[in-house]
């Protein structure tokens, strides 16, 4: 364990370092979540502007990858898209939000609602054109995310309830490949968070009920999942000031204007 602990320091630090710089006591490693990845990005553009001495490497790599970084230490502070698992170990977290997870297809495919049963049915590969849930008579293209992604994670917990999904669909690393491909090919169903949603591809209600940021707030859109960070230990430093910031009125204001749900609004 040691050793492979050693070599995701180096490789962490290879990806993040310029040239041959050497990382300081006082600089921070978040990796993890691709999902939480771009809030985080742009949560740390307005901490920089407040110290601007501030060095904050974030890395993607998906949850289970930045849980594992945390663990191992090559990471300061993990991001997770999914409620932590006994599998994880013992780990320190916080919520700094919460995201909608949206079902998306083409915007010129007529569908506008699907139960949850009709979404099993499609990600376990039983139902595998259009027509069947009365749309054209076209086959249905399944795209879903890798393993260790913490929205397929979330997407298999809170929609599939232990229902396998299908080996048959195109494996994308991130919600924006996702986003790409529905958004040009009239055929293809895929889900991302619910705060990438925009005219380019269309929200599919579930059972109803639409997946806007008031239903996740009221609790009746089921599909929704929490934005973490972890750490082996409580933070201190550094680590614990950007923390505090993006869990303060300012930090919650961003995720906000950004589109998730913040911690005032639950």
């Amino acid at each position: 364990m040691k050793k492979l602990a050693s070599i995701m320091m180096i490789l962490f630090l290879t990806a993040s370092a310029s040239g041959c710089s050497i990382k300081k006591d006082d600089d921070i490693i978040l990796a993890g979540s691709t999902s939480v990845q771009p809030y985080a990005e742009i949560l740390e553009e307005h901490y920089h502007t407040i110290h601007p001495d501030s060095v904050i490497d974030i890395q993607g790599g998906g949850s289970s990858a930045g849980i594992t970084a945390t663990l191992s230490g090559t990471a300061d502070v993990g991001m997770s898209s999914r409620a932590l698992k006994e599998k994880d170990g013992e780990l320190w977290s916080v919520e700094i939000a919460k995201d909608g997870l949206a079902i998306i297809i083409h915007p010129r495919n007529p569908i506008e609602n699907l139960t949850k049963q009709q979404l099993q049915d499609i990600y376990s590969g039983k139902i595998t054109n259009w027509n069947e849930i009365g749309g054209v008579d076209r086959k249905i293209h399944l795209i879903n995310r890798e393993e260790g992604s913490g929205t397929r994670s979330a997407f298999e917990d809170l929609a599939m309830d232990e229902v396998p999904t299908t080996l048959k669909a195109i494996v994308q690393d991130s919600n924006g490949a996702v986003k790409q491909i529905v958004c040009q090919n009239e055929n293809a169903i895929g889900f991302i968070s619910l705060g990438l949603v925009d005219d380019t591809v269309k929200n599919v209600s579930i059972n109803g009920i639409a997946p806007t940021h008031d239903n996740v707030v009221k609790d009746v859109y089921k599909l929704y999942r929490p934005f973490l960070f972890v750490a082996s230990k409580e933070p201190e430093g550094p680590a614990k000031q950007f923390i505090d910031f993006v869990l303060s009125k300012e930090g919650q204001e961003i995720l906000y204007k950004e589109g998730l749900i913040t911690l005032g609004e639950v």
